[in-house]
């Protein structure tokens, strides 16, 4: 028995000695490490191990969870907590030596739609129960717990370490309690066991992480969180109305416990029994945190590129969003794909150029097209200024009118041409000469030709007054000329035409054919057509002077024509309107509609427009000769169109009632009265109109007396005026 008793002593010995050695070795090894890794090392530990001692303390097994050694490298999973499974010892094959060994059960949350970096750290600390059922801690882990807290008291996180020991007092009592406190130490702190610092938390409310959370502000997860992000206060959107519902805290709670498919499911079940203001409510509070400025958020190309497919006008309110958008609107080359888009002219861009207020960054472009778009407005909706008025001829006729630029030329009966200012409405000059009433004339830039009774033509320079040129050669009065480039074509009663050269007076060609007076001519600078009171249209080659063809089917005398290269129109006395081609002679169409003699017309991109002595004006498709508008209803005309423009989608008809008409092209529709004299209905008449892109001329007068002979000026740009004299 002694001997038993000695040899239990010895292996009771022999155990404390091995005790001993592993103790010191652990020690060695401490004290072998560097000093900077050995300070990382406990960092990473110091965590794993409070956890572990805590849950040495009571949990003894929890169940269902894979154990594995403390040793064992934690730093792959996402969710981390400790608990003591009892195990049986073998070491030294004695039975009251046993020991518990303690072993780690890792517990995972089933969220895959939230991966979160890993918390656990490699530890090789362990923890030994004695006897008496106390938990001992080694060497190497009492240095680690003395490092955190001293990394503690020098963060002086006083009130942590307080929140801490109350958690850890009630951790004790339940195991449930221990494993939500190790998960919201893992929302709430990050890696080296401390707490993010302020605004740098993950969201609360989801349930899960995020994984740059941990180290770094992260985007919002939330609708509260994504209201903070954008500078608004969670307070703002709050309904004020009273004290909030019991039980409210419980039904947010349930919702977040919810899943994703299941929140969704709630809310449309929500939404459906919520009243319109309450939805309208919901509009409000989401509607602006989701609103984004893309085109600040792309490159200035791509941006540049979303906005040509703006409007002009919905372009320069998009000018008005902001700085930036404002820069990006003024880029030129997108107001001049613009401006070519809307048909606005580089001369006009040109010359806003020059009246652009300096030190703003405005695109000339723009400019050009803000003009134009102010200049049609005018046309369209008026102006409360009176025209200018321009009175000479005494009470004649004024038989002929010509506008160019600044300059505007008229022609009477009294047998003068007048110049006159468009500016300042003064008469500049009174070219005289003529020996009989003047019938016609032309005019390009500075050089007037006109035509007479006393068989003459005369080429005026209208800035010095001068007679250039007296060309001889009609023995009849001069009816009709048309001028293109230097070379003017001349038709007469005597029933011939006339090429002269306009540089030198020279009568290069005379075309003859015509059985009766020549009343209607047109040139393009390779051909001449001509309409005379022998009912015929004859197509010439000047050069040659063969005539081409003889357009023949009108029944009565052609007053009008018009002529574009492809097509000839002729208007006639037997009330039709005849198309042919200029090539083959025949005709395409004979428009039929107006009731009485054809007095003008303008051809404009196969469009055709027509005024007629039955007080309508008409517009033609010529290509199909379908009748696209008549321009009459209740605010027509009441009696014969004397003459007609158009231009810029507008047209414009003057008429022996005195009036200056204004219609919109594409509809058909009566837009104002530009021009309507005191006298109208009762003598007064306008005779003839002449129209630029910014101003209309008027030659108005009355047959009886009732109303004196004037030239009536409207100007359309008169602001652009007025910024330019200033």
């Amino acid at each position: 028995m002694d001997r038993e008793h000695q040899e239990r002593r010895e292996e009771e010995e022999e155990e404390a000695e091995e005790e001993r050695t592993s103790g010191l070795g652990e020690k060695d090894r401490i004290l072998k490490t560097p000093p900077r890794r050995r300070e990382e090392e406990v960092d990473e530990e110091e965590e794993e191990e409070e956890m572990m001692m805590k849950a040495g303390a009571k949990d003894k097994e929890i169940g269902g969870h894979t154990p594995i050694s403390a040793s064992s490298s934690l730093t792959s999973f996402p969710f981390l907590t400790s608990s003591v499974c009892r195990g049986r010892g073998d070491r030294g094959g004695g039975e009251d030596g046993e020991e518990d060994e303690v072993r780690v059960a890792i517990v995972t949350i089933e969220d895959e739609s939230c991966p979160s970096e890993p918390f656990g750290t490699e530890t090789t600390n362990q923890i030994t129960r004695t006897e008496d059922g106390g938990d001992v801690m080694k060497e190497g882990e009492t240095e680690a717990v003395k490092e955190e807290e001293k990394d503690e008291e020098e963060a002086n996180c006083d009130e942590r370490e307080e929140e801490e020991e109350e958690e850890e007092k009630a951790e004790m009592t339940s195991p449930s309690l221990h494993l939500q406190s190790q998960m919201k130490r893992k929302l709430d702190h990050g890696p080296d066991g401390r707490p993010f610092p302020s605004g740098k938390k993950h969201c609360k409310g989801n349930g899960y992480l995020s994984p740059s959370s941990l180290v770094q502000a992260t985007t919002p997860t939330t609708f509260g969180d994504l209201r903070l992000a954008n500078g608004h206060s969670a307070q703002r959107r709050r309904v004020t109305s009273g004290p909030p519902p019991s039980g409210l805290q419980d039904w947010l709670h349930t919702f977040q416990t919810w899943s994703g498919p299941e929140r969704l499911l709630a809310l449309d079940e929500l939404i459906d029994r919520c009243e319109t203001s309450q939805v309208k409510h919901m509009m409000q509070v989401i509607e602006p945190q989701f609103q984004r400025d893309f085109i600040s958020l792309l490159p200035k190309e791509l941006a540049l590129y979303v906005l040509t497919f703006l409007a002009p006008r919905d372009l320069l309110q998009a000018a008005q969003t902001c700085r930036y958008w404002r820069i990006l609107a003024e880029d030129n080359l997108l107001w001049r794909e613009k401006c070519r888009e809307e048909g606005v002219s580089e001369y006009a861009s040109t010359r806003r150029r020059k009246c652009s207020r300096p030190g703003v960054a405005v695109s000339p472009w723009k400019s050009a097209y803000i003009r134009q778009h102010r200049i049609e407005n005018n046309w369209r909706k008026g102006d409360t200024r009176e025209p200018m008025v321009l009175k000479g001829h005494d009470d004649h006729v004024i038989t002929c009118l010509q506008f160019s630029g600044d300059l505007i030329v008229s022609g009477s009966d009294d047998n003068t041409l007048k110049v006159w200012s468009a500016i300042t409405g003064k008469c500049l000059r009174t070219l005289t000469g003529h020996t009989g009433g003047v019938w016609c004339s032309q005019m390009a830039v500075a050089t007037v030709i006109s035509g007479s009774t006393d068989r003459t033509l005369r080429v005026w320079d209208a800035e010095s007054g001068e007679c250039v040129h007296t060309l001889y050669g009609h023995t009849s009065t001069v009816r009709c000329m048309h001028l293109h480039g230097n070379r003017v074509v001349s038709g007469s009663r005597d029933t011939t035409l006339r090429v002269w050269d306009v540089s030198t007076g020279r009568c290069e060609h005379v075309l003859t054919g015509h059985v009766a007076a020549v009343r209607c001519v047109q040139y393009d600078g390779r051909r001449v057509v001509s309409g005379g009171y022998d009912y015929m249209v004859k197509v010439w080659d000047p050069e040659t002077e063969a005539c081409l063809h003889t357009l023949q089917g009108h029944t009565n005398r052609v007053y009008s024509l018009q002529f574009d290269g492809v097509f000839v129109v002729s208007g006639s006395l037997d009330t039709s309107i005849r198309v042919w081609d200029a090539e083959t002679g025949g005709c395409v169409h004979t428009l039929t509609g107006h009731q009485s003699l054809t007095s003008g017309m303008e051809l404009r991109d196969n469009i055709l427009v027509s005024g007629n002595a039955d007080s309508t004006v008409r517009v033609w498709d010529v290509r199909t000769g379908q009748c696209l508008h008549t321009l009459q209803g209740p605010n027509k005309h009441q009696s014969a169109v004397t003459c007609l423009q158009f231009c810029r989608g507008l047209v414009l008809s003057s008429s022996d009632d005195g009036t200056v008409k204004l219609w919109d092209l594409k509809t058909g529709a009566w837009l104002r009265d530009v021009v309507a004299l005191q006298s109208r209905g009762s003598g007064g008449v306008v005779w003839r109109i002449r129209a630029s892109d910014t101003r209309l001329v008027c030659a108005a007068g009355s047959r009886n007396g009732t109303e004196e002979t004037k030239l009536l000026v409207l100007d359309f740009d008169l602001d652009d005026k007025k910024k330019e004299t200033e």
